[in-house]
């Protein structure tokens, strides 16, 4: 899944890429792990250092959203951040404007 969202990430900037090796998971144990691991390619080696930096910036994004911790607009709850809803009321993250960073 986190593969085909890059995928896509980068196909929205113009980079044209594929993934392979994602039906090789049945073969886990007749062939070494190393060689069944889902890759993304990209088609256009000349973007190959902007691929790298737009799958970097999301991947410090999520990092950034997990470690944000956020207080609930609706009852005041403090969440830690890899959370998305509140334990307390089940208000959302995304719905809740305040962020405690």
């Amino acid at each position: 899944m986190i593969i085909h969202h890059m995928k896509n990430l980068l196909e929205l900037e113009g980079i044209k890429a594929i993934v392979r090796n994602e039906n090789l998971t049945t073969a886990l144990g007749g062939i070494p792990a190393t060689e069944c691991w889902v890759e993304l390619w990209i088609l256009d080696e000349n973007r190959e250092a902007e691929a790298r930096d737009i799958i970097r910036k999301e991947k410090d994004a999520e990092d950034m959203a997990i470690k944000w911790p956020w207080t609930c607009s609706r009852c005041g709850e403090k969440i830690e951040g890899q959370f998305t809803e509140c334990w307390n009321c089940g208000e959302s993250k995304f719905t809740s404007k305040k962020m405690d960073h």
